[in-house]
This record gives structure tokens, sequence and C-alpha cells, in this order.
């Protein structure tokens, strides 16, 4: 018999409730819900936030009211709006969850349909503490004196503040249960400040009659709000910033606002007053004068930045608006303070430094398209603008974002997205810190689908047909965070282009004058030059120019996180005009957007790689990512030097040849610069790459020269030719300020006249020196064979015997530590040898140097350390002959090279970082000094590096605090902006180093 169809209940069972609890099914039915006349609240249970735990709690409370539940039930079933309140927020809230189960009874506080205003939530925590109105000479609406003052007051007003914040939650939840009201953001932030500013008030009247238990108050105590707080916009879980100030500002003034401070955090929440002058360390209550005082001389460019969401908020009004009075217009004009764009950028580093970088994507306050990203851009903007737009006056941050729409200074589509953004990631924020009443901006882990879920229906979001709720979340998240910081650079760079190019039909335009100051503030120098900048980029109506427009945006945003934006703006015109013809140049930047930002960090930076990128246009696409990782580490220096042999070997013309060789060394610096500037060499490679090319160069000239010599003779060349790399070149550890210091060394072949055979070597010697020093746009080739026998004296070059009889006879003590670091690097390989072979029993003699020869030598380095720093320079920060600097760590290794080479065989090599680990594996020195000596030559290296990096010549010289020595910081690898810090390190490590030189030389 075929059995009927059992008809489905009407009566929806657990699962279909979302209940996982096991004993969910038995929980409905003590509530007596499990039957037809309860599924309208079954099915409102079932869209709480987290269903069980509002179960839960509904048996807890059952429980508790004991003979009452039937007041609640019955309340539950007929009052729609409070059904969704209650269930709303036991399932959003375990704390007030918690809360209402130790008092039942409050569930009443939640039948009211309307906040209750500011001054009724005053009333109601004064109420409290019985408070009445203070009086005496320094009585105000705002002052009042407690009835109660022990510690019972704690537990009274936390219940009172509790109570006040459950009917707000309660209310702003309720839409995810029933179909009631959204509470807009801005009501949520304002109702949360106005029960701070009440419990703060209830707060000081406790102060008020501990303090002043024997007559009225002898001071005047204003608490002005900081912060949020300030700005009207608190989150339910906030820490409260106030600042004090009192007339006079004595002990009592003191207590009072200790004492108010000591009972509003034990009952509420965290009362914090380090945004006062001189942080914690400095005075918790002043007088307006001396508050005035302060910000006159000593305030910081972020603390005029925290005051601009300062606020009367309890206490004595009166005063308090008084200090805002004093204190605004310095406000407005610290945009023209020196060190405000410098200080801007740093505060936002730092407070972005603060969040791990595995913790970034899920911080909603202080991670990439946070709220501080939507917060630091509006509070800039009203800094610059808001010195003669007084409309830009206000402190919230939705109010702000529509003053400056208003005032044109930034786009009405730009600001409305920018505001749905904010308070999305508010919403967040105020849902993830309700569950459990504590103070959090972190999101769910992503493999957290449970808390994810929760949150999710928390904030009302539901499936949208193709994803489940979770889904919708991350994407909105991932969309806001992406929109937050596409819109964080339109927002302060699209106006400025509508000023120069009309983008579209009704946008509105910055003023010329309101451009050139938000250019100021965004660290340009020369902010009416950059405006001209702009303008030619972007002129005409060529499709070009549109590109530009577009790109410019980030672009800009890019370069004013640089060193220089001024010049890296000056040098990004001047590619772009360079390459006006290529095509590639704007869709790559458009494209790919790591060459884009690589080439604003390049550009902003340094002064020296501009002209080759200009001359080495291809370099720039290098700038990209490859499937190995960046396509500026891809060459190897082994390559590239076959590359310049190659090329300048297709020349007879040695001009030819040599400008061959010299573009390839154009794009080698371009590449290697780029790399280093970009964090992604270390000093080692640098250096190497650097002699590699180097070496390559000298290689294609010489062979380039000869070849032509002896095309023109009719004959093959009478000697053999060789280059001796000597000093950095030698050791292959040359800087891009490096010249190349060489030998010229020659050999007759047989039966050749040896005076014919050197006058034609020294015929090729002095063209490959004129050829390579030959003006151009390039960094100069400058070739130096200084360091030969008798100096610039001597013949620029000899032959082997030559150089055999000199070195056996003449060689001075100098002469022979310079011939440490003889390298052969040019010309005939064989030679070379020969060469090296002869001067092995120069510079390592058996037995090692002579006594007096150690002694000759730190004669002269004393003099050396004495009289070769050049005038004026620090010999705590000259990084080649200063204290501790590269001449210190190099005269060292070779002291030690000179003393046991003979015996150590791994000495016998040119290269000082190399030679300093065969020192420390043969323990002839601590392994303590070792690294300290080479810390401060890495170090030095670094630093002098940098300097010809930032500045584009030569240098040596540190220089002193101020914006180049933070470019050469950055430039150097510095964590930070703080230029002093980087010079401190720096003189530290040389300093260590220097004990350890002054240590070897004296033994």
């Amino acid at each position: 018999m075929v059995r009927p169809p059992t008809a489905r209940s009407a009566v929806p069972g657990v699962g279909r409730l979302g209940l996982l609890e096991p004993s969910a099914a038995a929980s409905l039915h003590e509530l007596g819900w499990d039957n037809v006349e309860s599924i309208p609240v079954l099915w409102a249970l079932s869209r709480a936030p987290d269903a069980d735990l509002a179960l839960n709690t509904l048996i807890k409370l059952r429980e508790r009211l004991e003979n009452d539940w039937a007041a609640l039930d019955s309340a539950i079933r007929a009052e729609t709006a409070l059904r969704g309140r209650l269930f709303a927020l036991l399932g959003s809230s375990s704390a007030f969850a918690d809360h209402l189960v130790v008092d039942p009874a409050a569930w009443e506080i939640l039948r009211r349909k309307e906040l209750p205003s500011r001054e009724e939530l005053i009333a109601d925590l004064l109420d409290a503490v019985h408070a009445v109105p203070e009086e005496g000479p320094n009585a105000g609406p705002l002052l009042f004196r407690a009835g109660a003052s022990g510690p019972e007051v704690v537990a009274l007003l936390r219940k009172r503040y509790r109570d006040q914040l459950m009917l707000l939650a309660a209310l702003d939840l309720a839409a995810t249960v029933e179909n009631e009201p959204v509470l807009a953001y801005q009501v949520v932030g304002r109702h949360l400040t106005d029960l701070a500013d009440a419990a703060l008030t209830a707060a000081l009247s406790v102060a008020v009659a501990r303090v002043c238990k024997d007559g009225p108050v002898p001071v005047r105590l204003g608490v002005i709000a900081m912060g949020k707080s300030g700005a009207c916009e608190l989150n339910y879980v906030s820490d409260v910033d106030v600042v004090f100030v009192a007339e006079p500002a004595d002990a009592t003034a003191t207590r009072l606002a200790a004492e108010m401070m000591s009972v509003a955090s034990a009952a509420y929440f965290e009362v914090d007053a380090a945004l006062r002058p001189e942080g914690k360390a400095g005075a918790l209550v002043r007088t307006l004068d001396s508050h005035v005082a302060y910000y006159k001389r000593w305030a910081r460019t972020w603390e005029f930045q925290a005051l601009l969401k300062n606020r009367p908020m309890t206490g004595d009004l009166e005063l308090g608006a008084q200090y805002r009075d004093a204190l605004m217009p310095m406000v407005w004009t610290a945009s023209e303070r020196p060190d405000f764009v410098a200080d801007v950028q740093a505060m936002r580093r730092r407070v972005e430094d603060l969040v791990p970088a595995d913790m970034r994507e899920r911080e909603l306050k202080l991670g990439h398209g946070s709220l501080r990203d939507v917060e630091f851009a509006v509070q800039l903007l009203q800094l610059v603008h808001g010195r003669v737009d007084g409309s830009l006056h206000v402190q919230g941050t939705v109010e702000a974002l529509t003053a400056l729409a208003a005032g044109g200074y930034i786009g009405r589509d730009d600001a409305a997205n920018l505001t749905a953004s904010y308070e999305f990631l508010r919403l967040l924020e105020h849902r993830l810190q309700l569950q459990r009443l504590r103070r959090t901006h972190t999101l769910p882990a992503s493999d957290d689908e449970e808390g994810m879920r929760w949150l999710a229906r928390a904030a009302h979001i539901r499936p949208d047909g193709r994803q489940d709720a979770v889904g919708v979340l991350g994407n909105e998240i991932r969309r806001n965070a992406v929109r937050v910081r596409r819109l964080h650079a339109k927002l302060f760079y699209r106006p400025l282009l509508e000023s120069v190019v009309k983008l579209e039909p009704d946008a509105l335009r910055l003023s010329p004058d309101a451009a050139v100051r938000q250019l100021a503030a965004l660290g340009y120098q020369a902010p009416e030059h950059a405006l001209g900048h702009l303008k030619a980029l972007t002129g005409g109506v060529s499709r070009k120019g549109r590109i530009q427009a577009l790109l410019l945006p980030t672009l800009l945003e890019w370069l004013g996180d640089t060193p220089n934006p001024d010049a890296g703006l000056l040098a990004y015109r001047r590619v772009s005009e360079g390459l006006d013809d290529q095509i590639w140049f704007l869709r790559e930047l458009r494209d790919e957007g790591a060459i884009a930002q690589r080439l604003m960090i390049v550009l902003g930076s340094s002064e020296y790689l501009p002209d080759l990128l200009i001359n080495a246009p291809d370099t720039i696409r290098m700038y990209a990512d490859g499937p190995g990782g960046p396509l500026l580490l891809s060459p190897q220096p082994e390559d590239v030097a076959r590359g310049i042999m190659r090329a300048a070997g297709r020349y007879d013309d040695p001009k030819r040849a040599v400008a061959a060789a010299r573009s390839l060394r154009r794009h080698e610096l371009a590449r290697v610069a780029s790399a280093d500037l970009l964090g992604m060499l270390e000093v080692k490679q640098v250096c190497r790459a650097l002699s590699s090319v180097w070496v390559a160069v000298l290689e294609a000239s010489l062979a380039a020269v000869i070849r032509a010599s002896e095309a023109e003779m009719g004959a093959p060349a009478p000697a053999d030719f060789a280059v001796i790399g000597m000093g950095r070149l030698g050791g292959l550890e040359l800087g891009y300020g490096s010249d190349a210091d060489v030998l010229f060394v020659c050999d007759p072949r047989q039966g050749e006249d040896e005076t014919k055979a050197v006058k034609w070597a020294i015929n090729v010697a002095d063209k490959v020196q004129k050829l390579l020093g030959a003006p151009s746009t390039d960094p100069p080739l400058l070739v130096d064979a200084g360091l030969r026998p008798e100096g610039r004296n001597g013949a620029l070059v000899r032959t082997l015997a030559a150089y055999a009889a000199y070195y056996q006879q003449w060689a001075q003590p100098w002469e022979v530590q310079a011939l440490l670091r003889a390298h052969q690097v040019a010309g005939d390989q064989q030679l070379g040898l020969r060469f090296l072979h002869v001067i092995d029993k120069v510079r390592y003699p058996e037995g090692g140097v002579s006594s007096e020869a150690v002694r000759e030598i730190r004669r002269i380095k004393a003099r050396i350390d004495a009289e070769r720093l050049p005038r004026n320079a620090n010999p705590a920060t000259h990084t080649k002959l200063g204290r501790g600097g590269l001449a210190d760590i190099e005269w060292t290794v070779q002291l030690m090279q000179l003393r046991y080479a003979h015996d150590v065989i791994g000495l016998h090599n040119t290269s000082t970082l190399e030679s300093l680990n065969v020192i420390e594996e043969t323990k002839l020195l601590d392994a303590a000094d070792v690294a300290l000596l080479r810390d401060a030559w890495l170090t030095a290296t670094r630093a002098r590096n940098a300097l010809v990096l930032v500045r584009g010549k030569p240098a040596d010289q540190l220089p002193g605090p101020g914006r180049l020595l933070s470019a050469v910081a950055r430039v150097a690898g510095w964590p930070n902006d703080d230029g002093s810090e980087f010079l401190d390190h720096y003189m530290r490590v040389t300093r260590r180093a220097k004990a350890v030189v002054e240590r070897v030389f004296g033994q």
C-alpha cells in the first residue's frame, strides 16, 4: 500500500531556523514557542545574528524572571519593535546578553521607541549619584555636586551608562531582525558622544563632592573633548580623549581632573589625557595662558592636527570656549609651518608601521584603505584650505567631507563615495565592538567562517543570489578598501588636475590660489612651478594629455611620498617630453602599476637617475615584475660584460666603439642604481655590478684603441698591454662616485724596440683615458693612473721589467700598501698575471713587512687623519676619511695583510670584505671586532652611494639634519624619514669601529 506523503509541519524545525545547539529544540519547547502561534517569533529569532546565543540568553532570562516571564513573553509576541530590538541585541552582543541576565527587569528599557536627548542623558546619569547644581562663584550649567560619592557610585554609574548604551545598541541593531528604521551612522556617533558627555559630567560631579567637601569649587575647570569624542563620532567602545584647562591650575584643579578620570575609567570607559601639551610627561592641568604659550612655541604639527577636533565637553563651558577661540587660529596656520608636510607624512607612516604586515588586510582602523586613511586625508585638506575658508571649520569627518565638496576642494561624487565607504567601515567596527564590548578594530581571520558569518548578519548583509552573506561581506570589505585607497589619491590630486585641464564638464575647479596651497601642503617647495608642470603635462587636447590627466592623481600621490616631489615632478615632465614619440611609455605606466610606482619613487628620490633614464629609457620597462621577480634583477654582471664587449667589437672606429660601450654602461648604471634605490640589491651586489661594468668598458675601450692602432700601422701591436685595477676597482668594490684607479703595464714583443713599444703603449693609454673621459651626459668615466711609480711625475706606462726594478729598489711603504689591491682587469691577461706574480714578492714579503714599514704606515695614517680631511668637513660623518669611515677600515685590513699575508694565503685578496672574512676565520681579530669593522664598511659604503644617488654627483660628507639628510637616509634603506636617527646610527657604528682601528694600529 502506498503511504500518503507526510504533510510538512507549519512550525519550522531547529534546522530551518539555523539553530545549531543540540539543546535548541528543548529550549524552544521550554519557552512554549514550538507551536503555530509562535511562528512569527521563531522566524524573528532565526534572523538574529547568532540565534543560538539569543535563545540561550532567553532561557536564562526566563529562569531569572520566574513569574515575570509571562510579561516579557507577551510583549515579544505582541510588540514587533521590541522583539526586533531584543533578539538583535541578544544575538549580536554576549556582553549585553550578560547585562540583561544580571538585571532581567531592564528589558523594559528596550520598549522606548526613540533615543533620549542629550539633556535626558545628563539628567539620568546625574540622578544615579543624586547630583545637584554646584553653587558659588564658579558655578555653571554643567557643573554639579554628587549627593553620593562613596565607592558605591562606580557600580551605580556603570549600570545607568550600560542601560543607556544597551538602548542605543538595540535600536541600532533592530533592523537586522525586524523591519525597523535604520539608525544613520552620524546619529549613532552623536548619541554615543552625548552619552560620553553625560557620563563625564556625572563623574565630575563625584569628583567635586570628593575633592571640595567643605565649600564651593574654588577653581574653574573646563574639560575639552579631543579625538573621536571631540568630533562627535565615538565608537561603542572608545578611549575618550580629553584635555583640561583651569583657572588657576593649582592642586585642587589637578585633583578634580584626576578624580574625574579615575571615576569615569572605573565606571564607563578609559579616559585618556595623553593629547595634552608634552603628553603624559606634561602637567595634567594647565591655565589657558600656559596652553597658548605651549602651542605658540613648542607644539608639533600633529598636535595642531589633533586640535582640529577639540570641543568644550563639560565643566566650565565658557572657559572651554575661550580655550577653543584662543587655539584654533593657530590650527588654521599650521600648514604654513616649514616642516608641515614632512611631519604629516611621517606621522602617517608611523601609524601604518604600528600594524604588523600580516594584519594590515584585517585592520579597519590602521590598515590599507582604512578609516585612518580617510581621516588623515580629510584633516590634511581641512588644514590646507581652512585658513581661508571658514566653512571647513568643522570637527566630524563626514561633515568635513560635505564641506570640502561644497567648497570645490574635492569632487561631489568622490565625497559621497568616500563617505559611504567610511560609514561602512565604521559600521563593521561598531558591530565588532558590540560583540563583547571590547575595543577592537580587527576583522575575523579569513578562515574564521563562523566569525565572518556572524559579522555579516550583525551588519545586516544578506546573500545576493550568487554568494552567501560571508561572500558578499568579503567582497564589500575588499571593494571599500580599494575605493578608499583610490579616492585617497583622487582626493588630493584630481581637483588639482581639474584646475589645469577640464576632465569632466560638471567638475568643480580649484582656484589657482587653492591649487598652490594644496600643492604646498602635499610637499612641493615651489608649488607654482609644480602647477606649471601639471599644465605642461596635461596641456592641449591630445590623447597623451588625457592619459596623463588620468594617470597623474596616482603618480602625484606616490611622488608626494618621496623626499623631493618638486624634483621628481620636473624629472617626470622631462622624461615624458623626452619619450613623447614613444607610444609604449604611457601605456606601460597605465597598465603596469609596479612600473609607475617605482618610477615615481626613483624620480622623487634621486638626481642621479633622471638623465640616465632619459638616455636609457628602456630601463623603465625593467621596473615591471617578471615570472621570477623584478626584471631589474634579471641581468647578471657576466652577461652584461659580454654584451658590452660584443657591442664595442662591432666598430673599427674607437670613438664609435667607446660610444657603444658607454651606451650599454648607461643602461647598466640606470638598472643597478634603480634596483639599489628601490631596495632590491645589497651593498656587495651593487659594488660588484658597478665594478663589473667598469671593467667591461675598460676592456672594450682598450681593445678598440689597439685594433685601430694596428689598422693604422698595418702591423700587429709592438707590445702586450694590460690594465691593473687598483684601489676599489682592484677590490671590485666600486661605488657610484668612485674613479677607476689603474696602472698601465706593457711588455715589448719579440724583436720589437722597447722605446718604440713603450711610446706606442703610452699613446694607447692616453687615448683610452681621453675617450672615456670625454664630456657626456653620463656620469664621468675618470681613469686615474696617479698610483703609478713616481706618481703623476712618472711615466704613464712602464714595462713589466721596469715595474719589477722599481718596486724592488724604490718602493715606499705606501706604494707597497697600494699594491695590496692590485688586480688584473683588462688587456692581456697573461701579462696581467705576470705583473701580479712580480708584485706578490713585494706586497706579501717573506716574514711579513718590517717593523720600520709598519711604523711608517702608522705615521702616514696619522698624517692623513690630521691633514687630508677637507676643510670644514665633519670628521664624525665624512664617509671616506672620517672616524671609522672607509679609509679607516681599509687601512686596518691592509695593515693586517701586510703583517700576516705571508702566512695566511687567504689574505692574498684585494677585497676588503673578503679579507675581513679571512681575518675572522683565522682569528687574527676577535669576531666581535671584525663584525664592527664590517658593519662600519657596509654602513659607510651604503651612505656614500646614497649620497651620490640623491645629489647626482660624487660626495663623501653626510649633510646635517634636514631634507637632504632625510632623503639620503631613505635611499640608504633607513626604515623611516628621521634623518637624525640615521645619522645617530651612522656615528654610533663608525665610532665603535674607530675604537677597533685604534687598537689594531696601536699594537
